[in-house]
């Protein structure tokens, strides 16, 4: 028996129908689970993996204080040296951001002073970067000191470093000089002047001893008064003195000692 030929076409065009509709439809996707997508199942995102141990915050897209232009700029340059920073140093680093969490929590101010023998470079430009860092990072309840085993003044060649970075300075006269420094148009400026650690102006007990200088860390055994002592020592850019070398290594230095003061509060959590 013949099949009508209406059927016949109406079959065919069934045929090309389906076959046009299969060539222009795009593929389904598998998922990760290997269906496809199109059979209900969803494949799932994957989980953020925790943040290491030395995860650390950020940093700011802008600074949570104004800092004079110039220092902003040499700010921008020292961020990425965080990088840099060897495994033992973070390690100290580390304590210190602990004792300011600490300290913090408990409602009290963190007092640091930063110790070298004589306090006229290294223990100050630690004082002022610390400052500006946590300024920088919006940790609030930090107060910076410097002191020494023994007085005589900041450095010339140390302040200038410091102008050199950015900050403002006000220099005064006489034989050891105190320095005002700033680290923005709305910052409080530091008082600068060589002094021992034990000085009337600095914290007399409850603070942590930051020790940035090795052989006052030999020669001074114990720091009356502090709850927590440091190693964290630099190399005396006083070694370049009077050389073609003296700027490029007190910036140098005074680079260095800001990438740890910037990585220290970096760690600093609320």
């Amino acid at each position: 028996m013949r099949t009508p030929l209406l059927t016949v076409t109406f079959i065919s065009l069934l045929c090309i129908t389906g076959c046009q509709q299969t060539s222009e439809s795009p593929s389904p996707t598998k998922g990760a689970s290997g269906l496809r997508a199109s059979e209900g199942v969803q494949t799932q995102p994957k989980k953020a993996s925790a943040p290491s141990a030395d995860s650390q915050r950020q940093p700011a897209a802008a600074s949570k204080v104004e800092l004079h232009a110039p220092l902003a700029e040499s700010v921008k340059d020292i961020l990425p040296m965080m990088d840099q920073i060897s495994p033992d140093r973070k390690k100290q680093l580390k304590k210190l951001a602990l004792f300011i969490e600490t300290k913090k929590k408990s409602g009290e101010e963190a007092d640091l002073t930063f110790i070298c023998t004589h306090n006229s470079r290294r223990s100050h430009l630690s004082q002022l970067w610390s400052a500006t860092a946590a300024a920088y990072y919006g940790v609030q309840g930090v107060k910076t000191y410097s002191g020494g085993t023994e007085s005589t003044a900041f450095n010339p060649r140390a302040v200038a470093a410091v102008e050199r970075a950015g900050f403002q300075v006000e220099k005064p006269e006489g034989e050891n000089p105190h320095y005002l420094v700033s680290f923005g148009p709305q910052a409080q400026k530091q008082e600068c002047y060589s002094k021992k650690y034990n000085d009337a102006k600095n914290p007399q007990k409850n603070f942590a001893a930051i020790m940035t200088c090795s052989q006052a860390d030999k020669n001074c055994p114990t720091v009356e008064g502090a709850v927590l002592r440091v190693p964290i020592p630099y190399v005396d850019p006083k070694e370049a003195d009077g050389t073609p070398k003296e700027a490029a290594t007190y910036d140098e230095r005074s680079r260095q000692i800001a990438s740890e003061m910037f990585y220290l509060f970096s760690q600093v959590h609320s």
